[in-house]
C-alpha cells in the first residue's frame, strides 16, 4: 500500500479542479491518504472527502465530493456535464463573459465600496448551510486520515491550524473567510484564552505544509495547486491586476515552505544535519496552469456549471497524467524539481 499526504490549495470555485483530482485518486485502491492539509476551498474538499470516507469508504468519499459540488452548482451527472461543456464557448470567452456579467460587476463594486460589517450579522457565508449538513462529530471521531485546516488570525497575522476536536463548521468557514466579502469568523483560542477573529487561511498558508512533516506521516506530500505560479501576460486592467496580486500573495506562503524543504534537503544531502534530525519530504504536484491562466477572479467567485464541469474534468485528467507518469516514484523520489523552481 502506498501512503501519502495531500495538500489542497484554496481558490474559490476553482476548487472544482481539486474535486476532479481527488475523485481520480480515490480510484487507486493501492493508494492510502494518510493526512490532508487544506485551506479555503481546499479545506472544503478535505472535509467532504473525509466525511465521505468515514461513512462509506472510497465510494462514499467520491459520492460526498459530488454531493458537495452539486450543492455549489456543479452538474454531477457526467452525461450532462460533458454535453454542456462541449457546447459551451471556450474557457477564456466564458471567463470574460462572467467577469462582465451584471451580477459579478455589482458584487465587485459593492465589495470595494462597503465593508461586510455594514450589513450586520445577517450576512453569512452561503457555504455555512452546506457545511452544516456534514457530520463533524463523526469526522472528528475518525483518526484517519488526519485533517488540518488553516486560517489566519486577524490580530496576530499568524496561521492557526485546526485539527482533531477543533474541527467544526466555524473552523472551515474561517479558512474560507475573504475579508472583503464576509465578517471575520470568531472562534475561541485556548492558547490565548480569548475569542479570536479569523480570515482566509490563504494569506498565511495555502495550504500549510508543516503539519504534514510529522514523523508518523508518510514522506510523500502531493500538492493540488489551483493558483497558477506563472502568468506570461502582464495584467493591464484593474480586475486582472487584483487577481494576479491575489494569486501571488496566496502562493507566497506555499513557495516559502517549498523553499524551506529544498534548504533542508540540501543540508541532508551534504551531511550538515544529523541523520534523522529532520524529515526528507518528497514533493509532488498536480496542476493545470494553462487552464487557470484562461480563467480569472470572476470564475473563482461565481460557480458557473460549465466552468465547474471543465475544472472537474481538468483535475481528473491532471491526476490521471500524474499517476501514469509518476505513480512508481511515490515513496521513492520527488517529482517536483525544487532547484529549478527557485532558480
Amino acid at each position: 500500500m502506498i501512503r501519502l499526504s495531500l495538500a489542497l490549495q484554496g481558490g474559490g470555485a476553482h476548487g472544482a479542479f481539486t474535486w476532479g483530482a481527488l475523485d481520480r485518486l480515490l480510484c487507486e485502491e493501492d493508494i492510502e491518504i494518510a493526512a490532508i492539509s487544506g485551506t479555503s476551498a481546499g479545506a472544503m474538499n478535505a472535509v467532504a472527502l473525509k466525511a465521505g470516507l468515514v461513512r462509506g469508504g472510497r465510494e462514499g468519499a467520491r459520492a460526498n465530493l459530488a454531493w458537495f459540488w452539486g450543492r455549489i452548482g456543479a452538474v454531477t451527472d457526467a452525461r450532462w456535464s460533458d454535453w454542456i461543456s462541449a457546447l459551451a464557448p471556450t474557457a477564456p470567452a466564458l471567463a470574460r463573459a462572467i467577469e462582465w456579467s451584471p451580477a459579478f460587476r455589482a458584487m465587485e463594486a459593492t465589495a470595494r465600496l462597503m465593508s461586510p460589517y455594514a450589513y450586520g450579522p445577517m450576512l453569512r457565508n452561503p457555504l455555512s448551510r452546506i457545511l452544516a449538513e456534514i457530520r463533524f462529530d463523526e469526522l472528528r471521531g475518525a483518526e484517519d486520515p488526519q485533517l488540518f485546516v488553516g486560517a489566519t488570525n486577524v490580530r496576530s497575522g499568524k496561521i492557526r491550524v485546526f485539527s482533531g476536536e477543533e474541527l467544526s463548521v466555524e473552523a472551515v468557514l474561517a479558512s474560507a473567510c475573504l475579508p472583503t466579502l464576509f465578517r471575520a469568523v470568531e472562534i475561541d483560542d485556548p492558547a490565548t484564552g480569548r475569542r479570536e477573529a479569523y480570515w482566509d487561511g490563504g494569506y498565511t498558508g495555502n495550504p500549510a505544509l508543516f503539519p504534514l512533516y510529522d514523523k508518523s506521516l508518510p514522506d510523500d506530500v502531493l500538492i493540488v495547486n489551483i493558483n497558477p505560479l506563472y502568468r506570461d501576460d502582464v495584467p493591464d486592467d484593474s480586475l486582472a491586476i487584483q487577481n494576479r496580486i491575489n494569486e501571488i500573495s496566496f502562493n507566497s506562503s506555499l513557495l516559502r515552505e517549498l523553499r524551506a524543504i529544498d534548504f533542508v534537503r540540501r543540508l541532508i544531502a551534504t551531511d550538515r544535519l544529523p541523520a534523522g534530525a529532520m524529515k526528507r519530504v518528497l514533493v509532488h504536484m498536480v496542476s493545470d496552469d494553462a487552464l487557470m491562466n484562461d480563467l480569472n477572479s470572476a470564475t473563482k467567485t461565481i460557480p458557473a456549471p460549465v466552468i465547474l464541469a471543465r475544472l472537474r474534468a481538468a483535475g481528473e485528467a491532471a491526476m490521471d497524467r500524474f499517476l501514469a507518469a509518476h505513480k512508481p516514484d511515490l515513496g521513492q523520489r520527488d517529482t517536483v524539481d525544487l532547484r529549478a523552481m527557485f532558480a
